[in-house]
């Protein structure tokens, strides 16, 4: 079977990071055709792919099945939208969209046309988290009553780019935000909002760059937290049960892998590279070190493939980001 061809809208950091690389790395598909004002960046780094300047030259295509909309928060619901109603299957990177009514919209319209609306949330596949998850799910640390991460950065100066903008959807709780909530959801399920301190802590800034946010779930408690003024991080994830504890520093390497030309199949891919493997404790004081997963980024597209060929599920079904944009709705109206 020839390989299904994909529309890519955006060639930013998200396109050309985190979608075209792994596009490229799923052989059921290929990226034919890209939507960009960056043509000279195209050219360079995907030389046989079509470059277009409006979105409609994507829609019109008839050899294009799926579009994958990378463009800034503001736009997912509109580009997205159009592309279900141009009858084509749709990728949209988190966060899904703004607000829940537009993510409903889509999930309805999706429904309706008979075609595939998936949400790029690739870091349920960071080998990290996949540790976390086998930690728990394993019962070793009995019952879970914190769940604590931290997505921590140094970074006091403003990098620029419309995250950073007074924009509809831009700031790091949309952005990192978006991806510590479905986390916690996937080991969790649905969770409720206790409290939200959201705000802009760096003098410059104009979307907000400091979030520290609390659900629940009856006993349990998830502490979400990032911060542009952590020079030495702390863990990247505390998990507390009734029998033991476990804690992992360090940050998954595929986005670094990623951005310094490291493609799936490469020595290291999604290696864990820090110095600190996590660490079990049990009630009873033993101690023991826990190998960190590789990470797979690349079986989200390997999911899409699956699901687009027949032979599998949506890897990211619409209905789970909903809940995270539902989440971030509630804590952009509870911020302290």
């Amino acid at each position: 079977m020839d390989p299904l061809q994909v529309g890519l809208a955006g060639y930013g950091t998200s396109g050309s990071i985190f979608h075209a690389p792994l596009i490229a790395a799923e052989k059921r598909l290929r990226l034919a055709a890209v939507m960009t004002t960056r043509r000279e960046k195209v050219q360079r780094e995907n030389p046989s792919v079509r470059i277009v300047s409006a979105l409609r030259d994507l829609l019109d295509d008839l050899e294009l099945k799926l579009i994958v909309v990378a463009t800034p928060t503001s736009s997912h619901f509109e580009v997205a939208r159009a592309a279900l109603l141009a009858g084509k299957h749709v990728v949209v990177d988190k966060p899904m969209t703004v607000t829940v009514a537009e993510a409903d919209e889509l999930i309805r319209l999706a429904s309706i046309q008979g075609l595939l609306l998936s949400v790029y949330q690739n870091r349920r596949w960071d080998g990290d988290f996949q540790t976390v998850r086998r930690i728990i799910d394993s019962g070793r640390l009995g019952t879970i009553f914190q769940y604590e991460a931290h997505y921590d950065r140094f970074r006091p100066w403003m990098k620029g780019g419309w995250r950073e903008q007074a924009l509809p959807g831009s700031g790091i709780l949309y952005d990192l935000g978006s991806h510590l909530m479905d986390q916690a959801i996937q080991v969790f399920g649905p969770l409720e909002l206790v409290m939200a301190d959201v705000f802009r802590q760096r003098d410059d800034s104009a979307a907000d760059d400091y979030f520290h946010v609390v659900l629940k779930k009856d006993r349990l408690r998830v502490i979400l937290h990032a911060s542009m003024f952590v020079l030495d991080p702390g863990p990247h994830y505390s998990v507390y049960g009734d029998a033991g504890s476990f804690l992992k520093y360090g940050m998954d390497p595929q986005e670094e892998q990623l951005r310094a030309g490291v493609r799936p199949g490469d020595l290291g891919w999604g290696l864990d590279v820090s110095d600190r493997p996590g660490v079990l404790t049990l009630a009873d004081g033993s101690q023991q070190t826990i190998a960190t997963e590789r990470g797979k980024w690349e079986s989200f597209y390997g999911g899409i493939a699956d699901a687009l060929t027949g032979a599998g599920k949506n890897p990211v079904d619409a209905v789970g980001p909903r809940e995270v944009i539902a989440l971030i709705e509630s804590a952009v109206k509870g911020r302290g």
